[in-house]
């Protein structure tokens, strides 16, 4: 009965998701979970930041009427078989990954979720995909918050499930308006350094817009460095930014466990594990991306 149980929810994890990152390497919680509705969140410079984060959507999930499109998806809950107690249960979940824009017309995601022209011409990205102070979980956007794709820039997924580099630099159809480009890291900047607070913002488990923080960067890499960040699937692609520069350091694209079972309630609850926790979730630096230099 377990193992049928275990292969039950394999097979629901990927039915749930179709960005091709590794079920075995989904996300998690270090200590308190510290993510925040931008609407909650007390950092304006951050709430800023969030603006130029966009979500990975199938058009299967967006209904459109007149100059408006609403985000069509199940809830959190029904989705990912949540407990109803888990935060966020009721909200939409609608992204497969994360992406944040770098110029006018550039973005950029993880490498695992874009792997060919297939899936950049299959997805829109969505930008303002996020909580509104009306209290509804209903989200109505505009049309002109809808992006396609255009063409892969530049794209690595390199080494052991893309655990040396792991990014994609795609170009949109047309330039974002309303939306500053994100500052980042660049080698001039130096090196980011153990120890320095980090804030991560995008799209957990597929959920509107979350910003996170109260984590640190705890080991470094060659390609990618690791953190306790609380993160989740539909986070791959997120920005993850110095919490007191701003700048961004790198891509979200690998982590821990994600969730477990609650045999009580027979539902999914979040993996919640100590601060220092295993080896941490692991960021592509941004300044692996070659384009960007030249910018």
């Amino acid at each position: 009965m377990k193992t049928i149980l275990m292969l039950s929810l394999v097979l629901f994890s990927l039915s749930a998701f179709s960005e091709t990152y590794d079920v075995n390497l989904p996300l998690v919680i270090y200590g308190e979970d510290d993510r925040h509705d931008g609407i909650a969140y007390a950092d304006p410079v951050f709430v800023r930041l969030a603006d130029s984060t966009a979500g990975m959507i199938s058009p299967a999930n967006l209904k459109y009427s007149g100059d408006t499109v609403e985000i069509d998806a199940s809830s959190f809950q029904r989705r990912m078989g949540m407990c109803a107690s888990e935060r966020f249960s009721q909200q939409p979940a609608a992204a497969n990954c994360s992406g944040f824009l770098v110029g006018k017309d550039l973005l950029v995601t993880a490498g695992h979720c874009i792997e060919s022209q297939l899936d950049c011409d299959s997805y829109l990205w969505v930008f303002n995909y996020e909580m509104n102070r009306r209290g509804s979980n209903k989200i109505a956007l505009k049309t002109s918050d809808v992006y396609k794709c255009s063409e892969i820039i530049e794209r690595k997924l390199v080494g052991v499930e893309g655990a040396q580099n792991d990014y994609a630099l795609i170009r949109l159809e047309r330039e974002v308006k309303g939306v500053k480009p994100l500052k980042i890291r660049q080698e001039s900047d130096g090196e980011l350094q153990v120890g320095e607070e980090l804030v991560v913002i995008g799209h957990p488990s597929g959920l509107p817009t979350k910003i996170t923080d109260g984590a640190i960067v705890r080991s470094r890499s060659e390609k990618f460095f690791s953190a306790n960040l609380d993160t989740y699937g539909g986070n791959s692609g997120s920005a993850v930014f110095n919490g007191r520069s701003g700048l961004v350091e790198g891509i979200l694209v690998r982590g821990a466990r994600d969730y477990i079972w609650d045999y009580q309630e027979n539902c999914r609850v979040s993996n919640i594990v100590a601060d220092d926790f295993g080896g941490g979730e692991e960021v592509t630096y941004i300044t692996n991306i070659d384009f960007l230099k030249n910018l």
